[in-house]
């Protein structure tokens, strides 16, 4: 496999070891600044004889070392900074996201993009309107990460072990996003039985908030270990063709009702991408606020031009 990482930020070079590390491939890591890919990957290939993986790992600034790329990750973009929601990044993000898709698919036309950069619904509808991709090859990383923070905060909560528990968080990546509390379960047992309706309330808006609480914490960056984490995940569900149920931004053709939208559902992720969504029952309650969210994304879409 050859794996490309546009951007080798924080995200983008803490995925690019993770990769390095589980050896799922080469890896090609890019970015506009002069020698800053290369110099990290120069360091992560001498951290290889340590941490024993052996793979290449080259850093580049042109579009030509990223031929024939299996899976593209776009991390490119600005970061939030304290007290700037996702939305307020859409017009800089989307100009960066079209030009790294017209510069990266000609190269890769057969490669699966997962997009990181925010906000990412809009930002994976626009990589898939500049690819011209079929849907199954074009998503985005948000409900993997949304899930793992939900996750974490509820076994602090109960002070048990992460592995215990299981959940999804749907919708857009944002204010809006859908935390199910009736499908999440710890050890088996409904998260609703363990904690009460106020608690969990507080936890499912500090998972909304969650990306959010570590700006203002940081003051000068955003998250990078688990979008790094969540990105990871995906693409060893792509590369094993492990048919892994996963919350993924894709596109919609009717499934929930929606049409021409990405959006962060449920989905079987293997070799040719997304190869299912799918379709939970909801409550009344669960699909109007998955409607909102959806309402939400296509306006912020509509401020996009092509």
């Amino acid at each position: 496999m050859k794996i490309t990482v546009i951007g080798a930020g924080n995200v983008g070079a803490t995925t690019a070891q993770i990769l390095a590390e589980k050896e799922f491939g080469d890896i090609v890591l890019l970015d506009v600044i002069e020698g800053m890919p290369q110099g990290k990957a120069l360091d992560l290939i001498q951290a290889g004889p340590i941490y024993n993986f052996h793979c290449n790992i080259h850093g580049t600034n042109v579009y030509e070392d990223t031929a024939k790329s299996d899976i593209v990750i776009i991390t490119s973009g600005l970061p939030r900074k304290p007290g700037m929601s996702r939305d307020a990044l859409l017009k800089v993000n989307s100009e960066i996201v079209k030009s790294v898709v017209e510069q990266v698919i000609p190269k890769s036309p057969d490669a699966i993009i997962i997009v990181v950069s925010n906000p990412l619904d809009a930002m994976t509808y626009v990589a898939y309107k500049v690819s011209k991709f079929p849907g199954e090859r074009v998503m985005g990383m948000a409900g993997v990460l949304d899930s793992s923070r939900l996750r974490t905060f509820i076994a602090m909560e109960l002070n048990v072990s992460v592995e215990n528990v299981q959940t999804f968080v749907l919708g857009g990546h944002g204010d809006t996003m859908v935390s199910l509390a009736r499908y999440t379960t710890v050890a088996g047992i409904p998260v609703t039985e363990l904690i009460p309706k106020d608690k969990l309330d507080a936890i499912v808006r500090r998972t909304r908030d969650g990306g959010a609480e570590i700006v203002s914490l940081l003051k000068t960056g955003s998250a990078f270990y688990a979008p790094a984490a969540s990105i990871v995940e995906m693409v060893d569900a792509i590369v094993k063709d492990k048919k892994k149920i996963l919350p993924c931004t894709v596109l919609c053709n009717g499934e929930y009702g929606f049409d021409d939208i990405f959006i962060g559902l449920p989905v079987k992720l293997g070799k040719k991408g997304v190869e299912q969504i799918i379709e939970i029952k909801l409550n009344e309650e669960e699909f109007d606020a998955l409607q909102k969210s959806a309402d939400a994304v296509k306006k912020l879409c509509q401020g996009i031009s092509f």
